[in-house]
């Protein structure tokens, strides 16, 4: 339906026009999305809804490199939520769209254009060993799909060496 479509409507009084939503084009986007804003405002836990597979197994990432605590998920037979602890310890995460291809060769310049030191943070990959992070992916020597990042900020990095 094109704008002029939309004006005459409103114009002759059809509103059914209202109907109309947007639509959600990337699950993992929002649910990092979500866990950033969270994470600034304080908060100790998230609810994150809806869910896929790929959002399931990148917070497992998360939390086997301890970004973020314990999550539950519930089945509502929609699009199942999830309940996420969090730890305070991530500063930024986000998602790569469109997907590109990176290669072996490429991950050291990929990580400097993405992360803010090599120390910090991690990129997630879509392989054909799975989803895995960056450390397994140059273990396994295999390229893949970029999904996203994640790291925790310098000063954050700093206050828990102190403690």
């Amino acid at each position: 339906m094109c704008i002029r479509d939309r004006y005459q409507r409103r114009v002759h009084g059809d509103y059914n026009y209202r109907r109309l939503k947007m639509v959600l084009m990337n699950v993992l986007s929002n649910c990092l999305k979500a866990i950033v804003n969270a994470e600034r405002a304080g908060k100790r836990q998230v609810l994150l809804r809806p869910v896929n597979k790929i959002v399931i197994k990148f917070l497992r990432i998360m939390q086997k490199k301890k970004y973020v605590g314990e999550f539950e998920i519930v089945d509502d037979r929609r699009g199942k939520k999830i309940v996420l602890d969090l730890l305070g310890r991530l500063n930024k995460c986000g998602v790569y769209s469109p997907r590109f291809d990176i290669k072996i060769k490429e991950m050291d310049g990929m990580m400097d254009y993405v992360l803010p030191s090599r120390q910090i943070g991690f990129i997630v990959l879509t392989t054909t060993y799975g989803i895995m992070d960056h450390e397994e992916a140059l273990k396994k020597k295999t390229g893949g799909k970029i999904l996203g990042f994640f790291y925790q900020g310098q000063n954050m990095t700093l206050l828990h060496q102190k403690n």
